[in-house]
């Protein structure tokens, strides 16, 4: 009998998360490589750049099933993690929220309204900028890809390989990337 209940035990411990991100106050993932900043983009742009980092704006919001699964089966993932840690400066935003976000350009607005002026219409949606942005631009024009939706964790690896690196310069797409990469048609 205890060695059935040990290994019951053994089988739902093997089924849960093993690296989950926390949950805030606000219901959204908190993993340890997320930035709290003031979410002025310039100010975190600089940041990331003293670093030697690529900003990337994750939009999130609260009960998001796909932000669960990114949190607690993809984003965990080593290979994955690692890549985020040492590449990327990530700022979280609320797709619902109120904080002030300061775009590029110098507008302020609730995240649920710069949400809107960016198009963001689906979470998880990841933004990723580049190193220099030309005045005047929003965080919408700068972006050098926006992604959304969940993804599994060969393309999530790749999407983050492929801005890490700079690929999109070449004017491959990034589909033909992924088909590159993975070897897949």
């Amino acid at each position: 009998m205890t060695r059935l209940f040990a290994t019951l035990a053994t089988i739902i411990a093997l089924a849960l998360p093993v690296h989950a991100a926390a949950l805030g106050d606000d219901g959204l993932h908190k993993p340890t490589w997320l930035r709290d900043t003031f979410k002025d983009l310039t100010e975190d742009l600089a940041e990331a750049n003293a670093e030697g980092k690529r900003l990337l704006v994750i939009w999130e919001q609260r009960g998001c099933i796909y932000c669960t699964k990114m949190h607690e089966v993809i984003f965990p993932d080593p290979a994955i993690d690692a890549l985020i840690r040492e590449t990327y400066f990530v700022v979280q935003m609320n797709l619902f929220g109120d904080v002030e976000v300061t775009d590029f350009d110098g507008t302020t607005l609730a995240e649920k309204d710069m949400a809107r002026r960016w198009g963001v219409v689906f979470t998880p949606t990841m933004m990723f900028f580049p190193e220099e942005v030309e005045a005047g631009q929003t965080a919408q024009q700068a972006a050098v890809v926006t992604m959304p939706g969940a993804f599994e964790a060969g393309t999530t690896k790749a999407l983050l390989t492929w801005v890490k690196d700079k690929e999109y310069l070449t004017g491959e797409h990034f589909q033909k990337y992924v088909a590159r990469t993975m070897g897949t048609p």
